[in-house]
Parts: C-alpha cells; structure tokens; sequence
C-alpha cells in the first residue's frame, strides 16, 4: 500500500535475493499513485501501472492487482501524487530555448533603458570586443509601445555589435555598430523579399529588421561550432524535461543541427522525444527527399516534417492580414514566402512524403496556406496526411471550418493568447479579434487541436499552457473570469491537446501520448492532479518526476537532475 510520508520511493522487491531473482525483479516495474490519468478512453483512470525492461507498458489497473500478477516487480511509489501521460510540446525551439540560456536575457524588459542595463551586466561578464547578442525584449510592454532604435543602444556599446532579437523571433534590434557590419547598403527605399527594414523619414535604417531582413544581420554574426550548437541542445532539452515534457517537436532544425541530434542520439544524450521540422525549403528537406524519412534506433528522434513560413508575427506587424493593421493603416504584413514560393515547397514535399508544416499567424497567412494545401492535396486531403498549420491565430470567418475540411491539424501555443491579450485587439479591431486565437471554434469545428508553447517565445512550462488553455486569464487571474472566455478549453480537452493530440500531429499516438499497454512508458508525476485542481492553479502544479522509456530523466531535488553539462 503506498506510504503517503514516502512521496516518491522506489523500492527493490526482493532485492536482497541472489543472481537469477534480482534479475527477474528488475524485469518488470511497477508504479502507483493516488491516481493515473491515462487520457485512454477506454481505461481512463488507473492506480497502477506496470511496464517492462524495455519500457513497454504491460498493464494498468489496480495497485494491488498489478502487484499479484507481477509479485518480485521493481516498486516506484508517488504517494499521494499524480501520474499523467509526457507532456508533449507540439511546438518549440530546443536550439533556441538552450542559446537563451546562454545570452542576454531580456525577457519581462521593463523598458529600452533596463535593456541596456541588462545588457552592461551581461557584458561585464562576457567581455572583450565580439557581438553582444540578447533575446525576449518586447516594445508592447513598455510606456510608450514603440519600436526602440540603434541610437538608445549607441551610447552604452558604441563599437561593440548589439543585436537583440525580439520575444517573437521575429524581429531584431541592432545597434549601429552591428548595422554597420552588415555587408549591403541599408539606406534608400528597397526592401528585401518577405521582410522589412525599418527606415525614418530620411531613408536611414533605425536599427529595426523585421523577419526576412533579420538574415542581413545574421548572415554576419560568427556561426557557432559544432560544439556549442550541442550545447545549447542539451541545456534546452533539460530544460524541458525539468518541465515535464517527454517530447518536443522542434519547429524549424536546419542540417547541420539534425547533425548534432544525431550525435547526441548516438551516445544516448537524448533525454526526451524529438520530432524535428527540416527548416524551410532548404538543405534538411532536401535530405529528406534523398534519403527518406528520419527515425534514429532509439525512437527519440524523427524528421518527418517540413517547417516552411507563410507570415510573420503579429507583435511586430508582420503577419499577414486581409486587411490593414487597426492600428496601423496602410500596413498588412508581411508574406515570408510568397503563394508561388509555398505552393512549389509544399509540392516537393508531397512528392517526397513529408508532412508539412507551415506558420501563419495573420488571416492571410493562414487563408494562403489553406489555398495551397488545398491545391497540392487534392483528394488526398481526405487521408491521413496530417499536415499542419502552426500557430493558426486569426483565422477569418470563411477559413475557420477549412481546417477540417482538408484535415488540417491547428497546432496552437495558449500562452500566446494571455500575452498578446493587452494589445490584440489594437491590432486586429473587433470584428476580426473574434476568429483570433479561437481554439473552442478550432476544436469544436471537428479540426485536431494540438497544443504546444512556442518556446523560448513563451515559457517551455506546460503548466502554463494548461492554466492559459483553461482560464485564459494572466499570472494574477485578469480580466476576471477570462479574456474571450467563450474560447477556454477544458482541463480534460487541454490535458489531451499536450499529450495524445501533440503525438497524433508527429504520427506517434501508437507509441505514446495516453497510458496504455503496448505503448512507451513515458509519464510524468504531478504533486497534484490537473483534472481536479481549481484552473487557477494549474500553472503551479508541481512536477516531481519526468520518466521516459520507464526511466527517470528528471526527478526534482535531486542533485544532478537536469544539471547543466
């Protein structure tokens, strides 16, 4: 019977026994909690679970029942905890999440000037003359809500390359020291194909890059080596696991950082699943189209799929609208890819078998990427293509049912909803905030709802996209009862969107996302149970263990877990 004073003990049975028995009680493990939710329609609720060497889940049921049939198991007691299947995030940036680590941070920035303070802080730990490189800033948190400029970092770095890149990724602040650097005359009135420089009344850049303009600076930066993409890798795997996640689909992985999963796999340094996106139509897809799809021996990673980029952000004004910005007329966005450019990379990928998955954000975007789906499908959009729009935030009233029409799944991050809720609205104007993050209209026009974070744009803890998904309220609870509460999902429907939904939209549901036997033992142990808690506490929950494959990759206070390498 579990010892509630023992809130996680594992326990040899019989291992004080000799040779052949304590090999035989390794065999099997069995684990039991106050509860098990194992998102199995068919066995929703457990006490127990039982799983072999190999970390195949064998049985569910009772504590005791699993314990006759399995008398010399291994024992893992969670007490009073609760167990649910891995947390998977349909939508992430590992590389990303780990370089932030070891970057500036500048996420939660009150203003241009705790930027720079920040920034002088990380840099007298990081001295010398290479660039200073930052993450997170975001002007709609700050008084005034506007695009900063090189001159508010000049004075503090007037030499030193600045370049910090916006909380969405999608826009970058450069100092005039990094503009200088950029090899292409900034000045005039050109603007580069699926981006926009920001220029003042004179034709000079300000230091703003939005979207594709960002490469001009990138493409100066010093790459890193193989080593530190490994590194940044590992921090933001550990990360994830610390947070619960036994998956990830990592949106958007050029070759060589596949390369680095690859050797990471080979020496079983993969804590968690990844399903990677080959990033755009570039040198991973072409791969994919050479070799064939992408499965390592150790069933943690895969490339199956394609990210490709319909729009930009709506933080920055980049995604793609039918209609002018509310508060921006003359503006709708910005188009990453062109239709003519979607429609031939979505095309090669069809010829290849590749899934494809493409961001889009504005209803333009998303209106496009539905045309060229459409198109490229064809009769087989009734078959089990899974191809999949990424973010799908505002979708105007004709494109919303498209989505299940074709059987696109909408992979969306509830988070982005609780921060973009102060200034939406601005942006879109009432009639249009009504098809804007909207995942009750998504769900309930029969369309697949896979939930995921967007990381490092938002934070990787899934306890926060649950909370979001169920309250959509902020850290405080505001507005009360929820920001378009008409669209909350509940507990149960936000659970399934983290866990069997997310392995649905990576072909992965045999394998994991519900507790079943047959399946993988990946689960994660909750101090509390997320179906039964108040919403308002789901981004507190606890997590004290995360097991894949049966095994711990994450146990909280434990000395070592998660450590950084």
């Amino acid at each position: 019977m579990p010892n509630p004073r023992l809130p996680l003990s594992v326990v040899m049975a019989g291992a004080l026994m000799a040779g052949s028995s304590v090999a035989m009680a390794a065999e099997v493990t069995v684990v039991s909690a106050a509860r098990i939710h194992t998102v199995d329609p068919d066995q929703p609720q457990a006490q127990a679970m039982a799983y072999d060497e190999a970390g195949r889940i064998l049985a569910l049921g009772t504590t005791d029942a699993l314990l006759a049939r399995f008398p010399e198991a291994a024992r893992i007691d969670a007490g009073a905890g609760t167990i649910v299947p891995g947390l998977i995030d349909a939508h992430g940036h590992v590389g990303d999440l780990g370089e932030a680590r070891m970057i500036a941070d500048l996420i939660g920035a009150a203003g241009k000037e705790d930027v720079v303070q920040r920034l002088q802080a990380f840099a007298q730990t990081n001295p010398g003359d290479g660039w200073l490189v930052g993450n997170g800033w975001d002007q709609n948190d700050w008084p005034e809500r506007r695009f900063p400029t090189a001159a508010d970092l000049d004075d503090a770095f007037p030499e030193r390359p600045v370049w910090l890149v916006r909380v969405d990724g999608h826009a970058g602040w450069a100092n005039s020291a990094a503009l200088r650097a950029v090899e292409r005359e900034l000045q005039g009135d050109w603007q580069p194909e699926g981006g926009r420089i920001e220029r003042d009344q004179q034709g000079r850049p300000t230091g703003i890059l939005v979207d594709a303009a960002m490469q001009l600076v990138d493409d100066v930066r010093p790459a890193p080596d193989a080593a530190t993409v490994e590194r940044m890798l590992t921090l933001g795997m550990q990360a994830a696991v610390a947070a619960g996640l036994t998956g990830v689909h990592d949106a958007g992985v050029p070759l060589a950082e596949l390369r680095a999963y690859q050797r990471l796999a080979d020496r079983g340094a993969l804590p968690l699943r990844i399903t990677a996106m080959a990033d755009g139509d570039d040198q991973a897809l072409a791969e994919l189209c050479r070799t064939g799809r992408y499965r390592h021996a150790s069933g943690r990673l895969q490339m199956r799929t394609v990210k490709l980029y319909a729009d930009g952000a709506l933080g920055s004004r980049g995604a793609a609208l039918l209609q002018d910005y509310s508060d921006d007329p003359g503006n709708r966005g910005l188009m990453v890819m062109s239709p003519q450019q979607l429609l031939a990379a979505a095309g090669k990928a069809s010829r290849c078998g590749v899934q494809v998955a493409t961001h889009a954000i504005g209803d333009r975007g998303n209106h496009e990427v539905l045309a060229v789906y459409e198109q490229v499908l064809g009769e087989q959009a009734a078959g089990d293509h899974r191809w999949r729009i990424e973010h799908a935030q505002v979708l105007a009233p004709q494109d919303l049912p498209r989505l299940a029409q074709l059987r696109v799944i909408a992979s969306m991050q509830p988070t982005h909803a609780t921060s973009d809720m102060p200034w939406a609205e601005d942006r879109l104007g009432a009639d249009r905030i009504g098809g804007a993050y909207a995942w009750r209209q998504v769900r309930d026009s029969g369309a697949r709802l896979a939930l995921g974070s967007d990381f490092p744009v938002e934070s990787v803890e899934p306890r926060l996209g649950l909370y979001a998904a169920t309250t959509r309220a902020d850290a405080d609870g505001n507005p009360p009862g929820g920001w378009r509460p008409q669209e909350k999902l509940s507990p149960e429907e936000a659970l399934r969107g983290f866990t069997l939904d997310a392995a649905y939209a990576g072909f992965a549901e045999g394998e994991v996302g519900s507790l079943e036997p047959g399946k993988r033992a990946d689960f994660v142990i909750l101090g509390e149970d997320p179906l039964s808690v108040p919403p308002g506490q789901l981004r507190t929950l606890s997590v004290r263990a995360t097991y894949v494959d049966g095994k711990p990759v994450y146990e909280a206070g434990k000395a070592g877990s998660a450590a950084t390498p």
